[in-house]
């Protein structure tokens, strides 16, 4: 509550309350400011440059950063050592409250990738967290590609070799490594 003079030598007092200009709106949950969005992102990409993770890496592409190109190689004693993967990586404007869509730009013959590049892992869908952030996407797929989930499978004919290591990996060398 705030008091006026009148103006006069009196004392007479105007009242007034001081109220919001009916302009001003309060935020709504779930509200996110692409300013916001744009320092986690540049927060994550300087944490993932930092982070010295071997066969993982992620840039912004060009000026969107937005949009990142992202690298995964094979793990070591997998059927996919030594093999490099290119990656797109799509954030929503709502990020991190969204996951971001990731896709393999590289083919890759494995059961939970189909041939459009698709992905099927669980934190880039319905276990989605806002905790999660570039640096742990890329090591959960480049730990999906040793470790599938072949109970659901996006590449059947994928799965159903998996049991047969040696037969799996000479369709991944015959698909992605160069002949000798």
């Amino acid at each position: 509550m705030a008091t006026m003079n009148s103006g006069n030598n009196s004392n007479t007092q105007a009242t007034a309350q001081v109220m919001p200009s009916p302009k001003q709106t309060l935020p709504t949950a779930k509200t996110v400011d692409t300013q916001s969005v744009l320092k986690r992102l540049q927060s994550e990409l300087m944490a993932l440059m930092m982070s010295g993770d071997s066969g993982i890496s992620a840039f912004p592409e060009e000026d969107n950063i937005f949009v990142w190109k992202g690298t995964i190689t094979g793990s070591k004693d997998t059927v996919f050592e030594g093999t490099e993967y290119k990656l797109s990586l799509s954030f929503p404007a709502d990020y991190p409250f969204k996951a971001p869509k990731v896709k393999f730009e590289t083919g890759c013959f494995h059961p939970n990738v189909d041939v459009y590049g698709n992905i099927c892992l669980d934190i880039l869908q319905d276990k989605w967290s806002s905790a999660y952030d570039v640096r742990t996407i890329l090591i959960s797929i480049q730990s999906l590609l040793g470790e599938p989930n072949i109970s659901s499978p996006l590449n059947t004919q994928a799965a159903a070799l998996w049991c047969n290591q040696e037969e799996y990996r000479k369709m991944v060398e015959k698909l992605y490594k160069p002949s000798a």
